[in-house]
């Protein structure tokens, strides 16, 4: 009987980098036009920010994990 080998991935143009395989995946809400109001609520704002504060983002990334 022959002894197994067992096959390990090499690190090869087909392999990501490690570090790229850590890194968190870009949220929803980061790719969010600017829109003048917040995403969320509605409430105005400038035209730079997309949610009027962090409960507004936390809410608007539960939802859309919830509607998905």
């Amino acid at each position: 009987m022959e002894p197994i080998q067992e096959s390990v991935p090499e690190d090869g143009p087909g392999m990501p980098p490690p570090a790229a395989a850590s890194a968190p995946p870009v949220r929803t809400r980061q790719m969010l036009p600017p829109k003048g109001s917040c995403w969320y609520c509605e409430k105005p704002l400038d035209n730079v920010r997309r949610f009027c504060d962090k409960e507004c983002a936390d809410a608007f990334d539960e939802e859309k994990e919830y509607t998905r």
